[in-house]
This record gives C-alpha cells, structure tokens and sequence, in this order.
C-alpha cells in the first residue's frame, strides 16, 4: 500500500470553509457542528479525496458534491448520522479494505443514501472501521439478502489512517 504524502498544505478562504460546512451539514447534519475549527487547511495530496486538516490533524475527506469525517474524525469527535453496523464477521474484512457485503450488516441508518458517504462500525462496540460509499438506500440496503451494498474508499489502517502531520 502507498503512502499518502502532503505535497503541502494551505488555510482554506472563508468561503471555502462555507462550502466546507455546507457540504458536511448536508452529510452528518448538525453534528457538522463538531468539526467547526477557526484552522482549516487543505493538504494537497496524491489520494483520490481531497483532505482536509483542523487543528492539523485529518479529520476531513471530501469528493465533489459531499463531505465526510475521515475515520480519526470519527474517533476524536463521534456522532451518530450515517451509519452502517457490521456484525463481528464482517469486522477482519472491513480493517482489510473490503467492500461492505449485505450479510454482514446488522442495521442501517436511515439517513444513509445511495452515492452518498457513511461509517461503517462494528455491532459490539460502536467503533469506527471505514468510510464507504453507499450503493443503494438504506431501505434498498435492508430489502437485499446478498451482495454489495457499499465501496469502501477508507479504512482502518490505510494511507489515510496512518497520516502523519
């Protein structure tokens, strides 16, 4: 796996920041709230998402249209939207990179939309183990007996997770 390295790094504008916010409100709703930071950089990289930095530490993903807290976001400030609960099976492949399988998931919250960013975390602890694409709605999601129901862009472990600033 190749390293994630920061080519260099920049405060984002004011309005940039807007956008920012507007896009993760849009995702987590009013826990958006929890990443409002008064230092917000965009580190320039080679990943396919752009990275965003509060308090220099990677909180921040985002790709066109949407914004979503990176995993270490996720662990240093919880919140509860978008969400997709794995059972403990599913847990050694999720920390692999791989993609969410229908049999795996205990529950989804209704919030999660196709084409849109969500957490996966484990049934027994609630903790964070990847970002993923969602491929369907939630409802589609718990409607299906099989198959993909998420693409797993980030995960524990990866480039991403193992940043260092």
């Amino acid at each position: 796996m190749a390293e994630i390295s920061i080519r260099k790094r920049h405060a984002i504008k004011k309005s940039q920041v807007a956008e920012i916010k507007k896009m993760l409100s849009a995702s987590i709703g009013a826990e958006a709230a929890l990443f409002e930071s008064n230092l917000i950089e965009r580190a320039e990289t080679d990943a396919a998402v752009a990275l965003y930095l509060i308090d220099k530490k990677p909180l921040l993903i985002s790709r066109d249209t949407w914004a979503f807290p990176t995993l270490r976001g996720a662990v240093l400030r919880p919140f509860s939207a978008r969400r997709i609960v794995v059972d403990s099976g599913a847990v050694a492949f999720m920390v692999n990179g791989a993609d969410v399988m229908r049999p795996g998931i205990v529950s989804v919250s209704s919030d999660v939309v196709a084409g849109g960013p969500a957490l996966v975390v484990d049934e027994r602890h609630g903790k964070p183990l990847a970002v993923v694409i969602a491929l369907y709605d939630a409802a589609d999601i718990l409607a299906m007996e099989k198959g993909k129901a998420a693409k797993n862009i980030h995960h524990v472990g990866d480039e991403i997770w193992n940043l260092e600033i």
